[in-house]
């Protein structure tokens, strides 16, 4: 890869300064800049992160440098520096203050400082697998990239162009759609979290291989009527909303039951029951226990030390499923695992009344881990 240093003016790199929000294009340098790359993220500073960055123009101290493609058409593209970019773009155009001063406030004097100030940029001209092992390598530092904004650099294309549109804009239709009635996803769609999950369902955790075999489609409208249809059933059979039900993998509760009918009536009243068990520590666990009848999704409450102490000296150390030359063998206390001699499921709690201790072999048989 070619790489060449420039200075470059802020006054030339904000002339036609532009954000199209529908597209989430963004574009400088009279038109020949493109700010963000359909491999970069959405701007993702913190109004403090912003303001440093002119704060630091402004006093004239050095900026970190940046990093231009040089595209076959002559123009380029941002490979490094996109959220300093558009926080100098954004300013000088007049969309936030800094100290209760807008561009437009400034003295002439303050006005030219800020535009004169030169940018150190790099040049870079290489092949497609150059620029990205690059862009990899360049952004290990500062707000350091999730792993969807990487696959997002390596499956360019309609399919993700269109994607990203549904998934990854502030207040787009998966994040409307999820929002209503409830929160049922967590993370922020901005930094790909929404479209990271709804890919990870759809294909199983594949995430990279059904990128790859759709990257060229000419839109996302299968991974959109998915989601739909997986959020429309998780309404249909949980009918009453609680908080902890943006944690739960849905499109993979989804993918396993969705043809399986449910009595919603009959779930709700044992989720509010296992929400008031104290023994079930993991909330979000519910959801797809009942579903599942698999208890390790509730993190049941283990024993204390003491109340294991307790039924150690009990039983003398002696394990009371051993048999034949283990019968009467003392096991060490670290030999041994808690039970629970009245199962949870049948409504055994986690009490010092209700705890045995049996040697490691025994417990794991018998819960069959």
């Amino acid at each position: 890869m070619k790489i060449n240093l420039h200075k470059i003016q802020i006054r030339k790199v904000v002339t036609g300064y532009k954000e199209n929000n529908n597209e989430g294009g963004v574009v400088g340098y009279s038109g020949k800049l493109d700010i963000r790359p359909k491999y970069q993220r959405e701007f993702v500073y913190k109004e403090q992160q912003r303001n440093a960055v002119i704060e630091t123009v402004k006093n004239s101290f050095p900026l970190n440098v940046m990093y231009w493609m040089i595209r076959e058409d002559g123009g380029y593209e941002v490979l490094d520096g996109q959220q300093r970019t558009i926080s100098i773009g954004q300013y000088v155009n007049g969309d936030f203050s800094l100290n209760n001063r807008f561009f437009h406030n400034l003295t002439k004097e303050e006005q030219n400082k800020i535009l004169d100030y030169e940018l150190m940029i790099y040049f870079c001209e290489g092949t497609d697998k150059e620029r990205l092992d690059w862009f990899r390598i360049i952004n290990i530092a500062g707000e350091k990239l999730t792993d969807q904004e990487i696959r997002n650099a390596v499956y360019t294309g309609p399919w993700l162009s269109d994607a990203k549109l549904k998934f990854s804009k502030s207040n787009c239709a998966a994040y409307l759609l999820a929002n209503d009635g409830g929160q049922l996803l967590s993370g922020s769609p901005i930094r790909q979290e929404y479209l990271e999950t709804a890919l990870s369902w759809i294909n199983g955790g594949k995430i990279e291989d059904y990128m790859a075999k759709h990257q060229h489609n000419k839109n996302a409208d299968e991974l959109w009527e998915y989601f739909q249809e997986v959020i429309e059933w998780v309404r249909k059979v949980f009918t009453n909303y609680r908080r902890e039900m943006n944690s739960v993998e849905w499109g993979l509760l989804y993918n396993e039951f969705k043809g399986k009918k449910f009595d919603s009536n009959k779930l709700e009243k044992e989720i509010a029951q296992l929400m008031q068990d104290e023994d079930v520590t993991k909330k979000s666990g519910i959801y797809p226990y009942v579903l599942t009848r698999q208890e390790k999704y509730l993190n049941i409450r283990a024993f204390t030390d003491k109340m294991k102490r307790e039924a150690y000296e009990r039983q003398k150390g002696i394990c009371r499923f051993c048999k034949g030359e283990n019968k009467k063998k003392k096991w060490g206390i670290e030999e041994m695992e808690a039970d629970h001699i009245k199962p949870w499921h049948e409504g055994g709690k986690t009490i010092a009344g209700n705890c045995q201790m049996l040697c490691k072999q025994d417990n794991r048989t018998k819960s069959g881990k």
